[in-house]
C-alpha cells in the first residue's frame, strides 16, 4: 500500500511557509511569488495553521479587512487537518475529499512540518500508477517490444 513518504520522495520536502505576525498581503505576495494556493503558518518551526486563497476570499475581502494591517494568525484556519508520513494515499485522499479540502500538510506527532501534499499531487501519483499498470498489462498481453 502506498503511502505520503512517497509523494514526499518524488516532490521533495520543501515547503513555503510564513510566521503568524506576518501581514495578510505578505504570504499573499508569497503564494503569488511561488504560484501556490496556500501557505503552512509555522510557529518556532511547528506547525500553527494554514493560510488558502479560500480564507483570503472568506476571512479578508468579504470582510473588507486591510490586508497589511490584518495578521495572518487573525485570518488562518488553525484547526489544521493533517497527515503522518506514513498515513496511505487512500486515507489522505479520503480526509481530502471528506473535509472538502484541496491542501493537506503532513507533520510530525509534535508538530514540526515534514511536507505538504496537494490533491494534484494524489491525482498525479494515481495517473502514473495506472500508466505503469496499463503498460505492464500490455507486456503481458502482446510480449516485449
Amino acid at each position: 500500500m502506498s503511502t505520503i513518504q512517497g509523494i514526499l520522495s518524488r516532490k521533495g520536502p520543501h515547503v513555503v511557509t510564513i510566521g503568524p505576525e506576518a501581514s495578510v498581503f505578505e504570504a499573499a505576495t508569497l503564494m503569488n511569488q511561488h504560484k501556490i494556493g496556500c501557505v503552512l503558518v509555522a510557529d518556532d518551526g511547528r506547525l500553527a495553521g494554514i493560510f488558502t486563497e479560500r480564507d483570503i476570499l472568506l476571512r479578508v475581502v468579504s470582510q473588507r479587512r486591510d490586508v497589511d494591517a490584518t495578521r495572518v494568525r487573525d485570518v488562518m484556519t488553525s484547526e489544521v487537518a493533517c497527515a503522518r508520513p506514513h498515513t496511505t494515499i487512500e486515507e489522505a485522499r479520503s480526509v481530502m475529499k471528506n473535509r472538502r479540502i484541496r491542501h493537506l500538510p503532513v507533520c510530525e506527532e509534535d508538530g514540526r512540518i515534514h511536507g505538504m501534499i496537494s490533491i494534484g499531487d494524489l491525482n498525479a501519483w494515481d495517473n502514473d500508477s495506472q500508466e505503469l499498470t496499463i503498460h505492464l498489462l500490455e507486456q503481458y498481453i502482446y510480449g516485449p517490444n
